[in-house]
């Protein structure tokens, strides 16, 4: 893929603490939480066993409907619906901008661990997003390797989300994440977990994790959120359901159209 130009901002450091916390294995004892508000606290033997299998139970269900909505800083909202396989760490969906002026302008995006690539949908084009990528020439994708920006983090963070074997509960406990609260999401109970965030990373303005999970009592993960510097409106991450025929392509862009 090509490089990406873009000059870092602030906002990298926050970042490249998110993407770092949803990694498995022993580097999550890197990572501590200062919590803040008087109702957290830290998490039951229960609430990390589940928050530690959450990972794999979503690569277990994948493919995954997911939705990816982020605001930039100048107004600018950026929505994606679209699918990931956790365990090819592919994804495709199709995206849609509304500027600050109401203008919108829409497409389609495929991102791997990598990456990810756009490309305008052909008029008329139907069907799932994943079926028109395939269908696009490789010289009608437009590629980079992830940036500092809310999109790229969002769909950086999304496709590391699924593993295939659970964290470790124990280093979990030890790396600082709390119990928010408990929210109903569509006739479901969550707890709503803080999870783990750098040393090197610490939110300067709340002292609290960026990260936020929502888990409920199989240890299935359903919505997570990410703030991030200078911007007011975390990203969201909505996890849906398994979608069974999603065939997701590698990247398309390297491939002849």
């Amino acid at each position: 893929m090509a490089s990406d130009k873009k000059r870092p901002s602030r906002r990298s450091v926050i970042v490249t603490a998110v993407v770092a916390a949803v990694l498995a294995g022993g580097g999550v004892t890197a990572w501590q939480l200062a919590g803040s508000g008087e109702e957290s606290r830290p998490l039951s033997t229960d609430e990390a066993s589940r928050l530690a299998l959450s990972r794999l139970n979503l690569y277990q269900a994948s493919p995954v409907r997911v939705t990816l909505k982020a605001q930039e800083g100048d107004g600018m909202v950026v929505e994606v619906q679209g699918v990931v396989d956790y365990r090819s760490k592919h994804a495709a969906g199709s995206y849609t901008v509304t500027g600050k002026d109401g203008a919108v302008d829409q497409g389609l995006v495929v991102w791997d661990a990598g990456g990810l690539g756009l490309a305008k949908q052909a008029a008329g084009a139907t069907g799932p997003a994943w079926e028109q990528a395939e269908h696009v020439p490789r010289s009608g994708w437009t590629s980079r390797s992830y940036g500092t920006d809310p999109l790229d983090a969002g769909l950086n963070m999304l496709i590391q989300l699924g593993a295939d074997r659970p964290d470790n509960p124990l280093l979990l406990v030890q790396s600082g994440p709390r119990w928010l609260g408990r929210d109903r999401i569509d006739g479901r109970d969550y707890d709503r977990i803080a999870g783990p965030r750098s040393r090197d990373a610490a939110d300067k303005e709340t002292g609290t994790s960026p990260i936020t999970y929502w888990i409920d009592a199989d240890g299935g993960l359903r919505r997570v959120t990410m703030r991030m510097a200078g911007l007011g409106t975390p990203a969201t991450l909505e996890l849906g359901g398994r979608d069974a025929g999603a065939k997701l392509p590698e990247a398309p862009w390297a491939t002849a159209g």
